[in-house]
């Protein structure tokens, strides 16, 4: 027995069933997300072409950014400031963002007149509520740890899937690396599906690592993990769960994740302060201003006010390609205090950075949009092919599973496999841990 491969490897009766339930909780989600995901890839394209009317204005004769932000928070009564964006360009509007009773308002204020040219919420700007709806369903951390067990279940169904997709017998090239081209619709369909799923599902495995650490439990798992192993982390940039727009615009969500461990790092500083006001000296933003065009750091570039005893001022490049990311402090005279950048970081910060980069599809820029976008329509067509399979060939008023045995063989490997990947991603392995006791409570032939 211990020759025999079913001692190691499932049957694939049993494969088939792991495979068609993690498919049926998962597609409905996987469709959503290519969908969603494909908008979100190409955000810098979508967001100039929305504020393309704000980036043609005549040319800024003479701006006065202090000014710019007085006229900003007079348009918002009752608003204080959190950041002002560097304009890109001498056509572009000014973008000042405030906060007024938790809600991070954008306002567009002409760079000669000052007249305010338009006011939006940040968590109402299209690129935004995509980004919610990838990740949370809009559900805030609820809908975060609901797309955290659809990335688990996803990777079973990627590893179900090339068991079953394995050739047996003579080995052939059609239907197994590319499709076959009959004239019946449903091979087709089926091709379509498994040899799409081939090629695209290192790919898909890259895309649900490089998004963990957004979600709520895992990225909470990861940050902890990381303080447990010692005092090696330098300044996270991404967000862990559902991160209101105010708090990442001032930078508050790093202080909250690194909690009071690391608030004697050299250079932290007020890097990661919430501002609740406007300066006392606003021509202190003007020097600051000056001095950030120097930097010439990657935009968009956000500069947010001291807060607090210190006087010092924070100057930082919030691309989403987050190795171009830098930070500068710098005194209200114009000087600058500190400067750190992407290389300063620890291996995981750095890991998961590109990792974070290449998955919005900005660490290569138009080719990893490509990459990235190819990948997204192919997850698509198989997950729509998989339903229209389905659809077809499921028993009217039935789910149209395989049979359970009485005695299904799991295999020595699939436990190893199980205990490996439930160890990684706690929600998949407590779901496994539910659904054996439930397989032993109920063991009998399911009726499907």
């Amino acid at each position: 027995m211990k020759n025999s491969p079913s001692f190691f490897w499932p049957d694939r009766q049993t494969l088939w069933r792991w495979h068609f339930f993690a498919g049926l909780f998962c597609l409905p989600f996987l469709i959503l997300l290519c969908l969603t995901g494909i908008i979100y890839l190409f955000k810098p394209q979508i967001e100039a072409a929305i504020d393309r009317p704000y980036d043609t204005r005549p040319t800024a004769i003479a701006p006065v950014p202090h000014e710019e932000i007085a006229a900003a928070l007079k348009s918002i009564p009752g608003a204080h400031l959190l950041a002002y964006e560097l304009p890109r360009t001498p056509q572009s509007a000014a973008r000042v963002l405030v906060d007024r009773r938790g809600d991070a308002i954008r306002v567009y204020v002409d760079r000669n007149s000052h007249a305010p040219l338009k006011t939006v919420t940040e968590e109402h700007r299209f690129e935004r509520i995509i980004f919610h709806l990838h990740g949370e369903l809009l559900l805030g951390n609820v809908g975060s740890v609901i797309m955290e067990m659809v990335a688990s279940w996803t990777l079973v169904l990627i590893l179900t899937g090339l068991c079953l997709w394995w050739p047996r017998g003579e080995w052939r090239f059609a239907g197994v690396l590319w499709p076959r081209l009959t004239p019946n619709k449903w091979p087709r369909l089926r091709d379509l599906h498994a040899v799409t799923g081939i090629w695209v599902s290192l790919f898909l495995v890259l895309f649900l690592v490089s998004g963990l650490p957004w979600s709520f439990i895992w990225g909470h798992a990861l940050q902890t993990a990381e303080h447990n192993v010692g005092r090696v982390l330098s300044i996270q940039d991404w967000e862990i769960g559902a991160v209101p727009a105010r708090d990442v615009i001032a930078g508050r969500h790093i202080i909250d994740q690194h909690k009071n461990n690391d608030m004697d790092m050299p250079g932290m500083d007020m890097r990661t302060q919430a501002v609740t006001s406007m300066p006392d000296d606003p021509i202190a933003l003007d020097l600051v201003v000056q001095t950030a065009e120097k930097l010439n750091f990657p935009a968009p570039v956000l500069i947010t006010p001291p807060s607090g005893e210190i006087g010092n001022w924070t100057v930082r490049s919030d691309t989403e390609n987050r190795p171009k990311r830098e930070n500068a402090i710098v005194s209200s005279t114009g000087k600058i205090v500190s400067q750190s950048n992407f290389s300063q970081k620890n291996t995981v910060d750095q890991i998961v950075g590109y990792g974070v980069a290449a998955h919005v599809g900005q660490l290569f820029g138009i080719f990893n949009q490509i990459v990235n976008l190819v990948v997204a329509t192919g997850l698509l067509a198989m997950s729509v092919a998989a339903t229209l399979l389905w659809l077809r060939r499921r028993p009217p008023g039935e789910l149209g599973a395989l049979p359970s045995s009485y005695s299904p063989k799991i295999g020595i490997a699939t436990i190893v496999i199980a205990i490996v990947i439930g160890c990684l991603l706690p929600e998949l392995g407590a779901a496994l841990i539910v659904l054996f006791f439930t397989s032993k409570l109920l063991r009998r032939p399911d009726k499907y």
